[in-house]
């Protein structure tokens, strides 16, 4: 069985987020085991899975793909919706559009330190939209 719901994340400012408890509160609930698949309707943002107890990695994060891939580099040539635009788009191809996570149990089997992110790589990125697909 497949069952599929979108989220509106409300808007979050520019950095890695996490959004795993807004995932859990969003879904109606989780079959006995199967797959959760998360996509995210933007080219500017992404999702990833990382570590979810210390704070520092998503400021390590932030720091280092803005190192990677800095604002406002010369030869962009997509520039008219300013010099985070560009940026974000590659940024967002390098974390991806998506992530799956197993269901067990009725929950989502995320490792212990693990946590769903929302990567929001604009200034002011606004609410994103995600697509929830659980397969059962």
């Amino acid at each position: 069985m497949i069952e599929q719901t979108e989220i509106l994340l409300p808007a979050f400012e520019r950095g890695f987020h996490l959004i795993t408890e807004i995932i859990i509160e969003k879904l109606p609930g989780f079959p006995e085991k199967g797959l959760l698949n998360l996509f995210i309707k933007h080219t500017s943002a992404g999702l990833t899975i990382n570590e979810n107890a210390d704070p520092s990695v998503a400021a390590d994060l932030e720091t280092s793909f803005n190192k990677l891939v800095p604002d406002g580099i010369k030869y962009y040539l997509h520039t008219m919706e300013g010099p985070d635009d560009m940026p974000a788009h590659i940024k967002s191809s390098l974390v991806g559009h998506s992530v799956t996570i197993p269901i067990k149990n009725q929950k989502l089997n995320l490792g212990t330190w693990q946590g769903i992110y929302l990567c929001e790589f604009r200034n002011h990125g606004g609410r994103r939209n995600l697509v929830a697909t659980i397969y059962s």
